[in-house]
């Protein structure tokens, strides 16, 4: 009961904060596709590896280090494992020396973020805004421009080169 009421209260703020999102930009990513959000726990389950589906719908996450996307370097975009959903440009990603891909921004509207309190401390995770799928933590001790490292499970993640 508490996941659902949980998982009530952040759609609720995700349309809030979609509402609010700034649009227009080159970075900006496409309305979202309303059918993701209406994916049931089995459907999901049937279409994701298991490692993914434990990250993506019950916000697992990856051991450090196993991603071979540590060590994509190509022109492309990252997109959601879940819905292919574009959330990162490949020039966006550095190295954290954390274990899991990590990027200093994201393209604009691709995610939705909110405050999590699981480890008795405050974080803020951020979500896939088309099927609000987790993908991970973003913290402020990233690189400039921004400041910002979101790291990024890498089951989470498909990169499309080009």
């Amino acid at each position: 009961m508490t996941q659902t009421l949980d998982r009530r209260r952040f759609l609720t703020t995700s349309a809030v904060a979609l509402a609010l999102a700034p649009a227009g930009s080159a970075l900006a990513a496409p309305a979202p596709d309303p059918k993701w959000k209406k994916l049931t726990d089995a459907q999901w389950k049937a279409r994701l590896p298991a490692d993914s589906y434990r990250v993506l719908r019950h916000e697992g996450t990856e051991r450090p280090g196993t991603s071979p996307l540590l060590k994509e370097h190509r022109k492309g975009t990252f997109v959601c494992a879940g819905c292919n959903w574009p959330l990162f440009k490949s020039t966006a990603k550095f190295e954290s020396g954390t274990g899991w891909p990590s990027f200093f921004t994201s393209i604009g509207g691709a995610l939705i973020k909110r405050p999590d309190y699981s480890l008795g401390m405050l974080r803020t995770e951020y979500n896939c805004a088309q099927c609000l799928g987790h993908q991970g933590h973003v913290f402020n001790d990233g690189p400039r421009p921004t400041g910002l490292r979101y790291c990024n499970n890498g089951v989470a993640l498909k990169f499309v080169p080009g």
